[in-house]
Parts: structure tokens; C-alpha cells; sequence
């Protein structure tokens, strides 16, 4: 076996992505390369997602915290196909390496190459086995523990390596003679054995308050192979010291979990004293931050590739208005005016994209040269100053075939508002804001009055529906505001044409608003309600602008 020189080792960057190489490669070169490396401490998938949101480039998976995690002791009470099973996790949701604080191995030789085997098929990239018995007892816990026969150790990690599935994986031998209180000539001879077993680096480990017997060992080691260390008690000796000890690895070995502790029971007390959460949201992590963390986004594309949905193919736009605010529509429909550096225009063109809606009609007519965004189709409304949205919708009727989706260009509304509506069985389905803002009585003019108010009891699946919309409705009777979002089944979108139709025949199309053609819709056929609260924003004055750039 050829013997590791800090002199010669190995100057690449472990920054190198581990997607260009294995796991197994990238913990190895972790290892040896001359530079000082870190691994964290992380005990299951979330808190392994962290540690490489951090821009660690390894991960140690503590038996401590791995037990702790599960509310048991590290005296093995956790089984290794459960500590297993918490592996997987950890890996399926990062790229970076993990070695595993694999205790004593889990028993003799048997049990530890059956683990490495295990290990490797879970792209596990290593494994750190210490020369105690099993069941192990924690290191810091007690005074001179037995520890195991050198032999017999030595046969755990020939054991190992003869059972690994790829060339690089990394077997560390953990020496506990100083822990055990058995003294550096003694742990020098242990980790010299331990080599020559078959060892790719040695952890040395110890339980004083400075680094002192840590440095002598590494002097005197001289670089036979990467020395890996814990500074858990020896926290406040200067990392410097340890590059220039040419140390290869340090591991920050269980702060991840009592991190996680200390702010669980502040938050847990905060909210037990408080019987409130105000104090509480703005000092912890958000539930979108958890989304992300897990990787919503990747699951809805999925949704969009595998499961066949009732999506709209086609979206109007009506944003044929200038709209009333002052200089800042000058030169520009109020549609393009700037959402902290896109277009409200474009940010809802991003919503009906993200949602699967991507054949989009916008009807344009108020400088119409200055919209120019890509990816949509443009119609003209040159009667836009002398004519109401509807004629505006008629406009774009040739995009009125198979299931639409119909919006106003000055709403903002979250993603989920819009698979709701795509989702729904209903021809005809309308979004209506149960919440009725202060400026409803005096502004909005979209006013909704249903067969049924909205109803908190999420257990509560009975449909509603439209029976009347407009300005001049009795405030005590009104049940919410239309969010300026409708959407159109196939069956849907034929009655629409027929009504437009019918109302081009009468000669009302010219004039007529969206509520006239929604109510005409009611009398003939169902026009479905899905009642929101919030998550939605209509632009029509400075203040509701000032509001557009803090919504996401």
C-alpha cells in the first residue's frame, strides 16, 4: 500500500463540483488534498440539505445526533438499518459526500461489511469505524473504556475494504487510546496498525479542553495518511494551528442538532408564555423556505410532465387601457409599469407560464408599441378609449377555442389561485376574493353576490354559484369581489362565444363590461364561484402600485 505524503498530496480544489465526479471520489479527495477541509454534522435529510446550502463541501453523519434525532442514546439503541434508512434520506436529497460515524462497525467483521456494502449500494461515500466494543458507549461519557483487540480490529477494516463497491470509498479507523486514557504511544501504535490494515485515513480523538495531545500526535504521526480530528472539546484552539499541523480533516461533530435544540425550546417557550405567534414568525424560518428546501418546485414541474390535467391552452389578456396613474402611464399602458424590475404584464405572463398556460392573447391598445414582451400573441384594440372590455375580449375571440383562462392586465394573484380554477370541473369558474377590502364600497365595481357565502369548514365541498355581479349591488348582501381571473372549459368557452354573439345581435357588445357578460352567462348556464381570502392584488391606484412591489 503506498503511504499518504502531505508533501505530494493531491493540490485540485475540493470545491470541484461532485457532479463531474462520485461521491466516493469526492470524499476521497476531500481527504487528501493538502488543504485544511470541514465537515458538518447533519442527522437527517433536511438538516444534510442545510449543511450544503452552507457551502460545505462534506457531510459527517453523527451516530450522537443520528441517535439523538430519534430521542435514543448512542450506545447503539438506534439499529444500523435504521441509521440506514435516515442515510437515504440524507443522500437522496443532497450531491455532496457523507461519511457515516459508523460506531464500532454495528459487531465484527461480519457486521461491518455487510454496512460498507449497504453503504455503497446508498452512494454513501464512507464509513468511520472506532476500535471500542459493541455496543460502543459515546466517548465523553465515562472513564477508561475497554477497548478493542488490535487484531481483531484490524480484521474489521480488512473486513470492510475487501467489501467495498467502489475503489474510492473511504474507510476512517477511529483511535480512542487517548479517550481511553491508554496514552500516545499506544495510540501511535494502534493507528500505525490500522494503516497497514487497510485504513484510508486515521481519526485520532480526544476529550481534553486544549489541542495539546492532538498536536504532538500529528507531529509525530508525520503525515502517514490524513489525520481527521473532532475539536468538540477543544473547541477554542485557533483552526490555524491545525493547518499548520497539517491536519486534513476537521469535523464539526453534532452542533447541527444542538442548534436545532436551543431554538426549539426558545420558540417552543416564546409560544407557551406569549399563547400567540407574533414574537415568533419573524425569527424563524418561513413555510415557503421549507417548500424550497424540499424542492417544491421540481415536484409541480413533475406534475406538469406526468399527470394529465384539464390546463388551459389558451390565455387572454385585457390590457387595452391606459389606466389612471398619472405621469407614470404616460408612456406606457398600466399594464407595463415596472414590479420591482419586470412589467406587471410579464409577471402575470410568468404566472400562466408556471401554471402550464403558455399560448397567451393580449389585447393591447394604449401605447400599444410599448408592450414588448416575448412569448405572447398581441391583438389590437384601436377603439380601446371608446369602448368597453368586452368589445376588447371579442377582439381576441379567434383565441377563444378549447379551455381558456380570461384576465384582467392589472391583477397580481398567487400560482395556486390559478390551478385551482385550471383543476376545477366547472365550464365556467370565477375567482372571488371573500375578503372585502375597505375600498370595496367605494371602488370596485366587480361586487359578487352568490347562491352561498364562502365557508370556512374545509370539509365543505358543496358548489356555488354566480347570481349576481356589478357596483350598484346592497353591501349587506354581497359575498365578495371577482378577482379579475375567470376560466373556460371547452363547453365553457362555446357558451362565451354564443353570448358575445348574442349581445354583437343586441348591440351591446361596444359598451358592455365584463360583470354584464358574466351575469347574462348566469342566467343560462352555471357559472361556478371559487372563493378565496387574499393572495391577490388589483393595481388601480399609486398605493395599490406601492402594494404590487412587496407581493410575491
Amino acid at each position: 500500500m503506498t503511504l499518504f505524503d502531505a508533501n505530494s498530496a493531491k493540490t485540485a480544489s475540493p470545491a470541484a463540483k461532485t457532479a463531474q465526479r462520485s461521491r466516493f471520489r469526492a470524499l476521497r479527495d476531500l481527504l487528501e488534498t493538502a488543504d485544511l477541509s470541514f465537515l458538518l454534522e447533519a442527522h437527517n435529510g433536511l438538516s444534510a440539505k442545510v449543511v450544503e446550502e452552507a457551502g460545505f463541501q462534506g457531510i459527517w453523519a453523527s451516530g450522537l445526533t443520528l441517535s439523538a434525532a430519534m430521542a435514543l442514546r448512542d450506545s447503539n439503541e438506534a439499529s444500523w438499518t435504521q441509521v440506514l434508512e435516515t442515510l437515504e434520506h440524507m443522500t437522496d436529497a443532497t450531491s455532496i459526500p457523507i461519511l457515516l460515524d459508523g460506531d464500532t462497525g454495528y459487531g465484527n467483521f461480519n457486521n461491518v461489511r455487510r454496512l460498507v456494502r449497504k453503504l455503497c449500494e446508498r452512494n454513501v461515500a464512507g464509513v468511520c469505524i472506532e476500535d471500542k466494543l459493541f455496543p460502543k458507549t459515546n466517548s465523553f461519557v465515562g472513564e477508561a473504556q475497554p477497548m478493542a483487540d488490535i487484531d481483531e480490529f484490524c480484521g474489521r477494516i480488512k473486513a470492510g475494504k475487501d467489501s467495498q463497491l467502489d475503489d474510492d470509498f473511504v474507510l476512517v479507523a477511529r483511535v480512542e487510546a487517548l479517550i481511553c486514557g491508554h496514552g500516545m504511544k499506544e495510540a501511535l501504535r494502534r493507528a500505525e496498525a490500522y494503516l497497514r490494515a487497510g485504513a484510508d485515513a486515521i481519526l485520532i480523538h480526544s476529550k481534553q479542553s486544549t489541542a495539546t495531545e492532538i498536536l504532538r500526535f500529528a507531529e509525530q504521526w508525520g503525515g502517514r495518511a490524513p489525520l481527521v480530528i473532532v475539536p468538540t472539546k477543544y473547541y477554542s484552539t485557533p483552526t490555524a494551528y491545525f493547518r499548520q499541523a497539517k491536519i486534513s480533516t476537521i469535523i464539526w461533530a453534532n452542533h447541527m442538532l444542538r442548534a436545532a435544540i436551543t431554538a426549539m425550546r426558545d420558540t417552543a417557550r416564546l409560544i407557551r408564555d406569549t399563547q400567540s405567534l407574533v414574537d415568533v414568525e419573524h425569527r424563524i424560518a418561513s413555510v415557503g423556505d421549507i417548500f424550497r428546501l424540499v424542492d417544491n418546485l421540481e415536484l409541480e414541474e413533475a406534475e406538469r410532465r406526468y399527470i394529465p390535467r384539464k390546463a388551459a391552452s389558451h390565455a387572454i389578456v385585457l390590457a387595452a387601457s391606459r389606466g389612471d396613474l398619472g405621469a407614470i402611464t404616460l408612456d406606457r399602458p398600466k399594464c407595463m409599469v415596472d414590479i420591482r424590475g419586470q412589467s406587471l404584464l410579464q409577471r402575470l405572463v410568468s404566472t400562466f407560464a408556471a401554471s402550464g398556460v403558455k399560448d397567451i392573447t393580449v389585447v393591447c391598445g394604449y401605447q400599444k408599441d410599448a408592450v414588448n414582451i416575448g412569448g405572447i400573441t398581441m391583438v389590437e384594440n384601436d377603439r380601446y378609449e371608446e369602448t368597453g372590455e368586452l368589445y376588447s375580449l371579442h377582439c381576441a375571440a379567434e383565441a377563444i377555442c378549447g379551455p381558456t383562462v380570461v384576465a384582467y392586465g392589472d391583477v397580481l394573484f398567487r400560482k395556486y389561485i390559478l390551478d385551482n380554477l385550471l383543476d376545477s370541473s366547472a365550464d365556467v369558474v370565477l375567482a372571488v376574493d371573500s375578503l372585502l377590502k375597505e375600498r370595496t364600497a367605494v371602488q370596485a365595481r366587480d361586487l359578487v353576490v352568490c347562491d352561498r357565502p364562502f365557508s370556512a369548514d374545509y370539509l365543505d365541498e358543496q358548489p356555488t354559484y354566480l347570481r349576481r355581479m356589478g357596483s350598484d349591488l346592497d353591501a349587506n348582501s354581497v359575498h365578495g369581489e371577482w378577482m379579475g381571473l375567470a376560466s373556460f372549459s371547452t363547453q365553457g368557452a362555446e357558451w362565451l362565444r354564443a353570448e358575445m354573439t348574442a349581445m354583437q345581435a343586441e348591440g351591446l357588445l361596444e359598451e358592455a363590461d365584463l360583470p354584464t357578460l358574466f351575469n347574462r352567462l348566469a342566467t343560462k348556464h352555471p357559472v361556478c364561484i371559487k372563493y378565496y381570502t387574499g393572495h391577490w392584488l388589483d393595481v388601480d391606484t399609486l398605493t395599490d402600485l406601492a402594494a404590487a412591489r412587496n407581493f410575491s
